[in-house]
């Protein structure tokens, strides 16, 4: 049975992210929502620490980690492992900065997507690599299984042509995961993952995008014209299985999914512990021991926000958990998805309104956490496109009975 409280084993790392996040990603935070595109170079040493501890094994879930299906537990008993120490630590640094997060080197999304989909070979070869990941295309929406993008096999290579947008550290990361189909016609079943290397003939960043949100992250469209990619990039299988379908690709969200949760998670927490404060220094008391219904409008509304982080939080963790357990968890992570990114959007927004005109102006954060909380409800699909998946996990439905 899961256990929620945070495992001894990770309390030193989940710490340890908190430290980072309160004395290095709040110090810079405005400043980079100001300097958007720029990049900060704070980081580097940041980053380093963390392959430090990943190298040694101190700390397992520094790095980015995947939800791997063939692995085998090592006992016959539950773990806490390295999905549910990335979901706590990631929440923690969010609460400090979520584009800052995102501007982490070697921390990309498309990372997760190689330590889900690789093979042991693959494994060794990316290693150390900053991946971005690209699926949003011009025109295609939140539906995955809709992408056009096409890889054609060409000797010993594959032949990718399309434009990928919204690709989170498109321009700073050393590579780019690429979704593409090897075939239109076989429908889900034929779109694969590829790793496109930078400066690979082309590849081009066609531009950079100026955002609602997360500005320290640089968030690029990139054009593939004929991009000549090693056969050995195709993550996984390259067999194209009409029974499986998308399960392959689909496996990378089962893993990024509660990643972007425990993003909500942290950016929505942080909004919280400040509106506390400001409600405090204005004379409203939230009082755990009474009813809301008893209290002031504010500290009943707080008492709503807090219940709502919550239930979104616990989601979060279950989902990592069960990844760490090798159970099957894609209703649990598009739950978790759905109510991080929902709430979160929700409390951000309204600790804005709670502390009125302090709430909105440039003198606290909280403007900005509102800003950056509405993506984490966006990417890696929608809200609605998350609740059609647990509608469709839940009645048992295909994608075809159930659009």
């Amino acid at each position: 049975m899961i256990n929620l409280e945070t495992p001894k084993k990770h309390r030193a790392l989940v710490d340890q992210a908190h430290q980072v996040a309160m004395n290095m990603l709040r110090p810079i935070s405005r400043k980079y929502d100001r300097a958007e595109h720029s990049y900060p170079k704070e980081l580097d040493m940041l980053a380093a620490m963390i392959d430090g501890l990943s190298e040694s094994g101190a700390a397992e879930g520094a790095g980015a980690a995947g939800v791997r299906r063939d692995e085998k537990k090592d006992d016959g008993g539950v773990r806490n492992g390295s999905n549910l120490a990335s979901v706590m630590s990631i929440a923690e640094m969010c609460w400090g900065d979520t584009g800052l997060l995102l501007s982490m080197p070697r921390q990309g999304l498309g990372n997760s997507a190689i330590a889900s989909v690789a093979d042991e070979q693959q494994l060794e070869r990316f290693k150390g690599t900053w991946a971005a990941m690209a699926i949003t295309e011009p025109g295609v929406g939140s539906d995955s299984a809709n992408i056009t993008t096409t890889a054609r096999l060409d000797g010993d290579h594959y032949v990718i042509n399309g434009e990928k947008i919204y690709v989170t550290s498109g321009e700073r990361a050393d590579s780019v995961v690429v979704w593409a189909t090897l075939d239109k016609s076989l429908g889900r079943a034929a779109i694969k993952s590829f790793v496109v290397e930078k400066g690979t003939p082309g590849m081009r960043v066609e531009r950079l995008e100026h955002k609602l949100g997360i500005r320290a992250s640089d968030t690029a469209v990139i054009i593939f014209e004929d991009c000549r990619v090693p056969a050995e990039n195709l993550l996984g299988s390259p067999e194209i299985d009409v029974k499986q379908g998308f399960a392959g690709a689909m496996a990378t969200f089962d893993n990024t999914r509660p990643l972007v949760a425990a993003m909500a998670v942290g950016c929505a927490r942080a909004s919280l512990d400040l509106t506390r404060d400001l409600l405090a220094q204005a004379g409203v008391e939230v009082d755990y021991d009474r009813p809301g219904h008893l209290q002031s409008a504010a500290a009943a509304k707080f008492l709503q926000l807090e219940a709502d982080w919550e239930g979104a939080q616990l989601l979060t963790m279950q989902a990592a958990w069960m990844a760490d357990n090798r159970k099957p968890n894609s209703l649990e992570a598009s739950m978790a998805k759905a109510k991080a990114g929902r709430v979160g959007s929700d409390i951000t927004l309204s600790c804005v309104e709670l502390c009125g005109t302090l709430g909105y102006s440039e003198a606290e954060l909280l403007e900005k956490w509102a800003r950056d909380s509405k993506i984490l409800d966006i990417f890696e699909g929608t809200q609605q496109i998350q609740q059609l998946i647990v509608a469709r996990r839940i009645l048992g439905l295909s994608s075809a009975q159930l659009k």
